[in-house]
């Protein structure tokens, strides 16, 4: 027999029921049990998360068009299904039915003027034009498109800030879109555009679903569809755990993405990784490792202090045990720091030994201003994908996409905020839009 690392070695076999959805239940009992024990990322670090609370008023109502009469406008894609069916009936005296057809137009069809619903009666067309919008009043600070045609754009939102959604086109035709769900973001994870930004506020689930919205309007106007979510832009999802969630539920109900065609990045808020397990969605978890040991993450991801590795790898074994699905482990590939043979090992037996059947998704590092690291050299790349084959660990390397333009995360939303900011401060000055 060729040599295998010893946890790789065949070992008993395990009694029948060990798996399948009575064993999944068992666990979903445990985690419920650890989830009333333990205290959540915002019980942990009340003063920053108090810093991190949405702002008083949503933020997807201000900055709209206007009615004739002076009052703002009604963004659609900020209602619930629920909520357009009690608007439709109560405020505008058409039959609830009717919402089932107007979400079909937003949505399925990707219509984005009122004049073009032909379906609608004129008098109500009429009606939602001088009463509703679709879309909140966003400014487009910048757009960059890629030689690969990767979509770039930072949008100004309420409140003098920017924030970037992308939109990647790939060759077997998929379409995916990167979404962002904080302005800035508290982790600071160091060789991150948005973490050298700070943490300006939380996202509503409004202005999350908008991002996808938009690019799946765009698509459907085109004959194409949109394929993918990922929730990997700027901010941290799970320490903006309520907003996130219901803008993920809208993302799949209402724009038909599956579930399983959604990414939820993490950085390892433990405590919110089992209450996201506890929802059982079957979204994909994504958690940001980048190196195998404490003292090396914490350097690279001050998290790692409140959740060191051993607690982040048993929440993401609960994670698969809960839901079945296997955990993707996010690693910056950065030149002469972490992406050596001995590293890769490391990390094979991390894995092998505490969330076996994970999925490790290598990535590229894109240069920041405030990092003087370098991406790591193809060669030593394929090394550190062989070298975790011996564990039994599956690895990809990511496609880099925009990488002509400001591809990492958070650095067109930062230099585009510089301008926004400043024309937030002054508003009697014109609004400048930045063009690339």
């Amino acid at each position: 027999e060729s040599w295998r690392p010893p946890l790789l070695r065949p070992v008993a076999p395990q009694k029948k029921g060990g798996k399948g959805p009575a064993a999944r239940e068992r666990a979903l009992e445990k985690l419920k049990e650890k989830i009333r024990e333990t205290k959540s990322w915002k019980d942990q670090k009340p003063q920053q998360a108090a810093r991190e609370e949405p702002p008083a008023r949503p933020a997807a109502k201000q900055g709209l068009s206007s009615t004739p009469e002076g009052w703002p406008k009604l963004n659609l894609y900020q209602l619930l299904p629920e909520e357009l069916e009690d608007w439709l009936e109560n405020d505008l005296g058409q039959p609830r039915s009717r919402a089932t057809q107007l979400s079909q137009l937003l949505y399925r069809d990707g219509i984005k003027s009122f004049e073009e619903m032909t379906s609608l009666p004129l008098e109500l067309r009429q009606e939602l034009d001088r009463v509703a919008c679709i879309g909140a009043d966003w400014e487009v600070l910048a757009e960059q498109v890629s030689r690969d045609g990767t979509m770039k754009r930072a949008y100004g939102v309420p409140g003098g800030h920017a924030i970037e959604s992308v939109l990647m086109p790939y060759d077997d035709g998929r379409q995916t879109a990167c979404i962002s769900t904080q302005v800035g973001c508290a982790q600071g994870c160091v060789f991150c555009a948005t973490g050298q930004m700070g943490f300006k506020r939380h996202l509503t689930s409004a202005e999350i679903f908008e991002q996808a919205a938009r690019f799946a309007a765009a698509l459907r106007s085109s004959g194409k569809r949109l394929s993918q979510v990922v929730l990997l832009g700027m901010g941290e999802p799970l320490a903006n755990f309520d907003n996130t969630l219901a803008a993920v539920k809208r993302i799949n109900k209402e724009l038909g993405i599956g579930m399983r065609r959604i990414t939820i990045s993490t950085v390892g808020l433990v405590p919110e990784i089992r209450k996201l397990a506890a929802e059982q969605l079957q979204v994909t978890l994504a958690i940001s490792l980048h190196a195998a040991s404490n003292e090396e993450r914490s350097a690279l991801l001050p998290a790692n202090r409140r959740f060191p590795l051993e607690t982040v790898m048993e929440a993401a074994r609960e994670y698969k045990q809960v839901t079945g699905r296997r955990v993707s482990f996010e690693w910056t590939l950065i030149d002469g720091k972490n992406d050596d043979v001995a590293t890769a090992r490391r990390l094979g037996q991390l894995i092998a030994s505490s969330a076996p059947g994970s999925h490790v998704n290598l990535i590229p590092l894109n240069p920041t201003g405030g990092f003087q690291g370098g991406p790591t050299q193809r060669q030593a790349t394929a090394r550190f994908v062989d070298a975790l084959r011996p564990y039994g660990i599956e690895a990809t390397v990511r496609v880099r996409r925009g990488i002509d333009i400001d591809a990492g995360c958070g650095q067109l939303a930062e230099r585009a905020a510089a301008t926004y900011e400043q024309e937030a401060a002054t508003p009697a000055e014109p609004a400048v839009l930045l063009r690339e």
